[in-house]
C-alpha cells in the first residue's frame, strides 16, 4: 500500500510539472526580442527573418485555411503586404495548426490557397508546431509586428488586425495599419496590444 501511494505521488508531482511548463510558456509580451526561424515555404525554400535584409521590421501573422476569421482576413493580409512591404515592413503568414487534424491546412492545400488569393508574401509551415507557442499565439490570425533593433527583432505589437472580422468596410481601428505608421513615424504605438480574434491553434493533445 505504501508503494502504490508513493507512486501515486510521484506521478501526481509529474503531472503537475507538466502543467506547469504547459501554462507558463505564455510567449513574448511587447519588447520582447523574437528570436529568429527557418521554416518551410510554400515553395519549398525555407525562409528566416534575416533573409530581409533591407526590412525595418516584420508583419507575423499566425493564419491558416480552415479559420473562417483567417478567410474573412485574408484580403487584408494581402493589403497590408502590399502596403507595407515596401516601406520595410513585410508580412510573413505562418500556419501554426497540426495537418493531421487539419488536413485542409496542409502545405499542399496552402499552396493552392496562396494562387488562388494571389498571396504576395511567404506563407510558412510550422510543421513542428514550434514557432507558434514561442511567439504566444493562440488564434488565427493573430499578429506580430516586430521592430529591427541594435538588440534583435523587437515585439512591438501583439493582437488583432483591425476590430471588424466580418465586414472589411465597416472597420473603425485598423490596430496593425496604426502599429507600423506609428513605427514609421518613430512615435510610440498608442495600442501596443489588442485582443485576437480568431480560431484556436488546432495542436495535439
Amino acid at each position: 500500500m505504501k508503494i502504490f501511494k508513493l507512486c501515486l505521488v510521484v506521478v501526481f508531482a509529474i503531472a503537475l510539472t507538466a502543467f506547469a511548463v504547459k501554462t507558463d510558456a505564455k510567449g513574448y509580451t511587447v519588447g520582447d526580442i523574437a528570436t529568429d526561424f527557418s521554416l518551410q515555404n510554400i515553395d519549398g525554400k525555407k525562409v528566416s527573418l534575416a533573409d530581409y535584409k533591407e526590412a525595418r521590421g516584420f508583419i507575423v501573422i499566425f493564419t491558416c485555411n480552415t479559420c473562417p476569421y483567417s478567410v474573412a482576413y485574408e484580403d487584408r493580409i494581402v493589403a497590408l503586404d502590399k502596403k507595407y512591404a515596401s516601406k520595410g515592413y513585410p508580412v510573413i503568414a505562418i500556419m501554426p495548426n497540426d495537418t493531421d487534424l487539419k488536413p485542409g491546412d496542409n502545405i499542399d492545400a496552402m499552396r493552392a490557397r496562396a494562387k488562388a488569393k494571389g498571396f504576395t508574401f511567404p506563407y510558412l509551415l510550422d510543421e513542428g508546431q514550434d514557432i507558434y507557442p514561442q511567439y504566444g499565439a493562440t488564434k488565427t490570425p493573430h499578429v506580430y509586428v516586430l521592430q529591427k533593433t541594435k538588440k534583435g527583432n523587437e515585439v512591438k505589437y501583439i493582437g488583432a488586425i483591425d476590430d471588424n472580422y466580418k465586414d472589411a468596410d465597416a472597420v473603425n481601428e485598423r490596430y496593425t495599419e496604426a502599429a507600423v505608421n506609428s513605427l514609421l513615424k518613430g512615435e510610440e504605438i498608442k495600442k501596443p496590444q489588442t485582443r485576437a480574434i480568431g480560431c484556436s491553434i488546432k495542436a495535439k493533445s
